[in-house]
């Protein structure tokens, strides 16, 4: 099994950043072909699909939480040379996932109705909503359970595997998309449930290859070894990386319901362009989400293996990528958002707000992932609250109130441009944060 802390730092981060390419390619396309196939059922399904965004990303950076958690331990043991302690948490792992995704559906189905009434959904809106969550809450198991396979996957720092299980769930959803929702193939017509139904099969199937990888291929499952003690131990470690990451994660969503609620107030067409504008915008951030989802495990087993300086080295030069990647993707974005806008939508007022979204937000891309690459240098190094209380500065004491007082005095645009001066003002406490943690750890270490 590879580990992370033999090479050259570059060629190290490469390796494991450039196969998730195609991977973070295909997770970006996942949610633009569930987009552009339910834009196609009229502005009611696609403001339906955007209300639902923030509870789809609020669950998801619930189990992206306990992944990092478990990714983050794991990784940590095999920099030490422990694979039977790393194979024990993974298993422990498994069983966590399972029981928070079960409370979690029983919940999600019984708050369906008066959560996106308070979200602001309505009439034709509400009633679709409710029917893509309902199919969407009851495969939140397979789903918990399969990111959590991945995250482990890439805590080894084979990211191949990882890629290779996003491209695949993507292909699969691509071809079931419209089969379901507009019921080709013999297949009932079931409009915006067949885009939910078709995220449910692909990622069983998915779940199936990623257990595969897990257990066969890493022998990071044990079926032996499972005491009360040992269970517990593995999931208060986890759980020390896992909640607080959770709670820093889970801010980003509520901030985004929280805008889309302000947004609401400006009519159906601005929660169509804003929902559909945060997924076009994902794609500027295929790139260096490459690079963030390798430094995780990277700066775990190095922390494991007490290797400040490699650490240090990836910090700093990760963080110039972002910004010099950030500019140049702004340019191209600035070129294209128009012509994007027109491939999702024919209303003229969802389109000229959609690209009025991306002309302020795009120069705020590069700084927005160097506050990402703060956070998950914070977490690799066991630093999980430094990272949660560095993302409440960015949603709570910069984002809502801006996007409050923005909306208040300047309209729509002004939503836009507190998101840009959020950006900005968040990556530069990232820089000089996370500097001042990676001294005082490397001056108690010794190192």
């Amino acid at each position: 099994m590879p580990l992370l802390v033999r090479d050259r730092v570059l060629p190290t981060i490469m390796r494991m950043a450039v196969p998730m390419l195609a991977g973070t390619f295909a997770m970006n396309a996942y949610n633009l072909t569930d987009t552009w196939f339910v834009s196609r059922l009229g502005t009611d399904a696609l403001a339906a699909m955007s209300f639902t965004f923030p509870v789809v990303m609020l669950l998801g950076f619930v189990m992206r939480g306990l992944g990092t958690g478990a990714m983050t331990v794991v990784a940590h043991a095999l920099g030490r040379g422990k694979q039977k302690t790393a194979a024990r948490i993974t298993t422990h792992a498994a069983f966590l996932s399972s029981g928070v995704a079960l409370c979690l559906t029983v919940a999600g189905l019984l708050t369906i109705r008066p959560l996106f009434t308070r979200l602001g959904a309505t009439g034709e809106m509400l009633v679709l909503t409710q029917r893509y969550m309902w199919i969407w809450y009851c495969g939140l198991v397979i789903r918990v359970i399969q990111m959590m396979f991945a995250d482990i996957i890439i805590g080894t720092g084979n990211t191949k595997a990882v890629s290779f299980l996003m491209v695949a769930g993507t292909a699969l959803n691509f071809v079931l998309d419209p089969m379901m929702i507009f019921g080709l193939w013999g297949w009932p017509k079931m409009g915006i449930q067949g885009a939910a139904l078709a995220t449910v099969i692909s990622e069983t199937l998915v779940l199936m290859w990623a257990y595969y990888f897990i257990h066969k291929r890493y022998h990071l499952i044990l079926f032996t070894s499972h005491t009360r003690l040992r269970i517990v131990a593995s999931w208060r470690r986890i759980l020390r990386i896992g909640i607080p990451t959770v709670l820093s994660s889970v801010l980003t969503p509520i901030s985004a319901a929280v805008v889309i609620k302000i947004v609401s107030g400006f009519g159906e067409a601005a929660v169509a362009a804003t929902g559909v504008a945060g997924r076009i915008e994902m794609f500027a951030f295929m790139i260096p989400m490459t690079v963030g989802m390798s430094l995780v495990p990277f700066v775990a087993q190095n922390y494991g293996a007490r290797r400040f300086d490699r650490i240090k080295t990836v910090r700093k030069g990760a963080m110039m990528f972002a910004l010099i990647f950030g500019f140049v993707i702004a340019g191209v974005f600035l070129l294209i958002a128009r012509p994007l806008g027109r491939l999702f939508s024919s209303d003229s007022e969802v389109v000229d707000i959609l690209v009025r979204y991306i002309y302020i937000t795009c120069f705020g891309y590069g700084f927005l992932e160097v506050h990402r690459y703060a956070g998950f240098c914070m977490t690799g190094i066991h630093q999980p609250v430094a990272s949660a209380f560095l993302n409440a500065v960015r949603v709570i004491v910069l984002m809502i109130p801006l996007a409050y007082f923005g909306a208040k005095f300047f309209g729509i645009s002004g939503i836009f441009w507190g998101r840009l001066a959020t950006d900005i003002c968040s990556a530069i406490i990232g820089i000089v944060w996370t500097g001042k943690i990676l001294k005082r750890e490397s001056q108690e270490s010794g190192a």
